[in-house]
């Protein structure tokens, strides 16, 4: 959904470099019960990453989801992922989440100084190029050497998302990973989301924030209950959820409480 549609999102700015489809895509779980539990029911969409996409909904609507299969951390029951015209089921998986990374919502770092998380990435990775993705992120250089467990939670999420930059992916995949930092640092990952957008990496963000969404995106995904809404449900379901309260979806509805985003 544009924001030509709803005052949610905008109209992408420029063409689109790279682009995921979705294409009667379901999934299935086995729920803690022993039944089927379906996470996504025949999802038929599409992404063009001229600029940030967001997916927003309800927790257990099954956004996340929706999110890993697009570097097959998970894989669908039925349908097909494409990504830029090629189905992902047929690429390798490493070289596919090369092409597509992934930061997630806990901050992720390994045993050792920031170098050393660099090097989990890029093996051949040097102290120069380490100190490029600081930069590249916002930090500084002189943060190589640190431990990571001292860095800040700001800190180790962009340390995070220089570690994913180093592969030199194509599209980066951005699960919530603001929900737990202060303002300050979720406005400086933002931020970055849109610097990556004009260097033609496409941004694939997945959040709980709608007022996060409508200063990020340039187009907006609403999932609910393993369907994406057309676009007048999203719309619906954008002014009811901004209405009920503090601008985030958390509160006024649960889809599948206990399954993921």
């Amino acid at each position: 959904m544009d924001r030509s549609a709803c005052q949610t999102a905008g109209v992408s700015s420029g063409d689109a470099a790279h682009s995921f489809r979705f294409e009667g895509v379901s999934l299935d779980r086995t729920g803690s019960d022993g039944g089927v539990l379906r996470v996504l029911d025949d999802v038929s969409t599409e992404w063009s990453l001229g600029g940030p996409q967001c997916v927003v909904g309800p927790s257990g609507s099954g956004k996340s989801t929706l999110l890993r299969l697009c570097n097959r951390l998970d894989v669908p029951t039925g349908g097909r992922v494409l990504f830029d015209g090629e189905d992902v089921a047929t690429l390798d998986p490493l070289v596919l989440r090369r092409r597509v990374g992934m930061v997630f919502q806990r901050v992720t770092l390994f045993a050792g100084t920031v170098a050393a998380n660099f090097a989990v990435a890029r093996p051949d990775v040097t102290a120069e190029e380490g100190a490029a993705a600081l930069r590249r992120v916002d930090l500084p250089s002189n943060l190589l050497d640190r431990p990571a467990g001292e860095l800040s939670g700001g800190e180790g999420q962009r340390v995070c998302l220089a570690r994913t930059l180093l592969t030199d992916p194509e599209v980066v995949l951005m699960d919530e990973v603001t929900s737990s930092l202060d303002t300050a640092s979720r406005h400086e990952i933002e931020h970055l989301a849109h610097d990556l957008t004009h260097q033609g990496i496409g941004v694939v963000w997945v959040t709980h924030d709608l007022a996060q969404a409508q200063r990020l995106a340039s187009s907006i995904t609403v999932v609910r209950s393993g369907k994406v809404l057309d676009d007048d449900d999203a719309r619906r379901y954008l002014r009811q959820a901004t209405a009920h309260g503090t601008g985030t979806d958390h509160d006024w509805h649960h889809d599948q409480p206990g399954e993921g985003g």
